[in-house]
């Protein structure tokens, strides 16, 4: 039997491992009838060998107050940001650069990250990245 989707949540700044009932979680949880506390060790469970990394999640609410979920892979910018071991990027990208990456390790990024991305192909999926990486202060090198 199927059952009827009432809401589909995003929650973005998670760590996985670390999900308490405070905000975010929470009041987004909460105003929706899902069960904080069960939700909460479901991710922990899920992410405990994601511990400190960003995780967004997809919730999926059901009528029944049930609720179904899956973990993303963390953003692009924290992939970049990490791959030149850096806390933050530039914030003037066209004057100052925060470090330098190769295009193989923008592609291993785009490889790694390419269900979440909204492209088909590796070729824009490396363009998307690109641009981040350029965005956020990071030269590219061949």
């Amino acid at each position: 039997m199927k059952k009827n989707i009432i809401k589909k949540i995003k929650i973005k700044n998670i760590n996985g491992g670390k999900a308490n009932p405070s905000p975010p979680i929470g009041p987004i949880l909460g105003s929706s009838g899902v069960n904080i506390m069960e939700f909460c060790k479901q991710y922990n469970s899920k992410t405990k060998n994601r511990v400190g990394e960003l995780c967004p999640v997809v919730i999926t609410v059901y009528e029944d107050k049930s609720f179904s979920f899956f973990i993303k892979k963390p953003p692009v910018t924290t992939m970049l940001l990490k791959k030149i071991k850096k806390e933050k990027g530039s914030k003037e990208s066209n004057r100052y650069k925060v470090g330098k990456i190769s295009l193989d390790e923008i592609k291993n990024i785009a490889e790694n990250k390419m269900e979440d991305l909204n492209c088909f192909s590796i070729e824009s999926a490396i363009s998307m990245v690109s641009g981040t990486a350029r965005s956020i202060g990071i030269e590219i090198v061949s």
